[in-house]
């Protein structure tokens, strides 16, 4: 098995593989601290963590990882507890931060004596709708062939597997919203307990955590935005601003570790199977990050093609595989669905106007006021069944 992308889908692909005899070879275009030195989500679906146990590599996410058993929806200056664990029959979420999975899984694999080049340059996909895919790289000034049967490409939305099939194969449906996250990271202690996302007539926040001493925190801004434009005193400030009194008054600020603006975009591509070519996490589909569906969906590709992949190599059956792409996209898009959602509801669209905001607001005050409206979100909130 060839895995391109040695991020969270890909490592946790090869991981599975590997504690079933599969071998897995994995190639990466970054240095190791490079892909380490990516900021990015940190809500883990039950569904997540079960898999990250399978794969061996959940000692810490079990000692390290927050349970959160509630979010909360903050909208005129007042503060609403959305129960998931009520809600769903006893589900939560676990706070653990992308960085943190992605070193498990890299430790895991370094101890397991796995192959993964990174540094791989010029990496190219050759004969994947044929019996005998190989893929050309080039490592340490060599080029190199790498012959297998599948690859599994799980090198994201700018990776070279998707752009290595034909565009007449693929159908893609994408969406880019408006504005972006300007996203701060700062050892200080969260302003909650648990994650607190915020529509403001300014604009959306959110309060998010990756550790009790750590925190991450968002603010909508344009999507021209400069991140140059932002001081840490501003941010502070703005983010105070948005918030309700009460959360507002407990804010912790500090000098940032991080400061960033990432853009925000819904994207399909279908099928996600060419051949013995199979795409995976952020290589099939982007997700806007306010449901904490990133890192999950991929999870989710995941556990679908490690279960085909593991019964084709076991048990000779191809029956996984060929059922691969419409099994992960029934799930995608559902996924997109309450990315969307969740995202419409609370964000500031300049276009929708006066009216619009009433819309929002008075889905807000039924979404609180509603067990049946509430459980539905939370259901998508905690991920839905695999």
């Amino acid at each position: 098995m060839a895995i391109i992308g040695a991020g969270p889908a890909g490592l946790l692909l090869g991981q599975l593989l590997l504690r079933q005899g599969i071998d897995a070879v994995i190639l990466e275009r970054h240095t190791a601290a490079h892909v380490l030195g990516r900021i990015r989500a940190g809500v883990l679906e039950p569904g997540t963590v079960e898999l990250i146990t399978r794969a061996g590599c959940d000692r810490r996410l079990r000692a390290e990882g927050l349970l959160h058993g509630g979010v909360n929806l903050c909208f005129g200056g007042e503060r609403h507890r959305i129960d998931l664990v009520g809600l769903t029959g006893g589900k939560q979420v676990t706070v653990y931060g992308q960085t943190e999975v992605t070193r498990d899984l890299m430790d895991a694999r370094a101890a397991a004596g796995a192959v993964t080049h990174y540094e791989a340059e010029e990496v190219s996909l050759h004969d994947f709708d044929g019996p005998r895919p190989f893929l050309r790289f080039v490592r340490d000034g060599a080029e190199r062939t790498l012959h297998c049967e599948f690859i599994a490409g799980c090198d994201g939305f700018h990776g070279i597997s998707r752009p290595s099939v034909p565009e007449s194969a693929m159908e893609t449906f994408e969406r880019v919203y408006p504005f972006g996250w300007l996203g701060l990271l700062a050892d200080v202690p969260p302003v909650n307990e648990e994650l607190i996302y915020v529509n403001h007539e300014d604009g959306f926040a959110l309060c998010s955590m990756r550790s009790p001493t750590r925190s991450r925190y968002y603010l909508q801004c344009p999507a021209e935005e400069r991140v140059e434009n932002w001081s840490d005193e501003r941010f502070w400030d703005e983010l105070r601003r948005r918030l309700d009194p009460e959360a507002a008054s407990r804010l912790t600020t500090g000098p940032a570790l991080e400061k960033s603006i990432a853009p925000l975009r819904s994207f399909v591509t279908e099928p996600l199977r060419f051949g013995r070519l199979f795409l995976a996490g952020d290589a099939a589909h982007i997700v806007p990050p306010t449901g904490a569906k990133g890192l999950n969906l991929a999870a989710s590709d995941v556990h679908y093609l490690s279960e085909a992949l593991i019964e084709h190599f076991c048990d000779g059956s191809s029956a996984g595989l060929e059922a691969y792409s419409s099994r992960a996209l029934a799930r995608i898009w559902k996924a997109e669905r309450f990315s969307w959602w969740m995202t419409s509801m609370m964000h500031r669209f300049p276009e929708v106007g006066r009216f619009g905001r009433r819309i929002q607001r008075a889905e807000l005050e039924y979404l609180v006021s509603s067990r049946a409206a509430a459980t539905a979100l939370a259901e998508n909130y905690v991920g839905l069944p695999y």
